[in-house]
């Protein structure tokens, strides 16, 4: 008999992925065997950076961890976990505003699959603040976001929004 591999999903737009999404990826990892990251299609965002983009800043993120997976999906969340085979999604969560949406998600993904759970993960007390929209808009107005996010993410965010270093 094979083991049984614990896999879960982490599923975000990352626009880009902060130091905040990277705390939960890592210590997800603490209880399951693998984890994909899967970057969502969010109509109602239009994104600062591509999909490409977005892939290759998570990958930079987690150093090439092969306990990690990162894709992109289109759809419902619990087709793409159940297609992946997997049976956990992880969802981070920094403030009682979050919770109530992501509650609401997660009865809705239990609706419609009952052996998909839910986990909801609070970020470490240093990253709790941090956010993708709140990094772009210091970046935006060229705040220093190098303790927000990667370092080849900075420099993208200080590229996109013209900002010379």
């Amino acid at each position: 008999m094979r083991p049984v591999t614990r896999k879960a999903v982490y599923a975000g737009s990352f626009d880009p992925i902060t130091l905040g999404h990277r705390d939960v990826i890592l210590r997800s990892l603490r209880f399951v065997d693998r984890l994909i990251v899967a970057i969502a299609v969010n109509v109602a965002k239009e994104p600062l950076f591509s999909v490409e983009e977005r892939l290759e800043f998570i990958r930079l993120s987690v150093e090439g961890d092969p306990r990690v997976e990162v894709r992109f999906f289109e759809g419902l969340l619990v087709d793409f976990v159940r297609q992946n085979e997997a049976n956990l999604i992880i969802r981070g969560i920094r403030a009682v505003s979050d919770f109530e949406y992501e509650f609401q998600m997660a009865l809705m993904n239990r609706y419609l699959a009952e052996n998909i759970e839910t986990v909801f993960m609070v970020p470490s007390v240093e990253t709790t603040y941090i956010s993708s929209s709140l990094v772009r808009q210091v970046a935006r107005f060229r705040g220093d976001v190098s303790g927000l996010v990667h370092p080849r993410v900075a420099r993208e965010l200080a590229r996109k929004y013209g900002v010379s270093e």
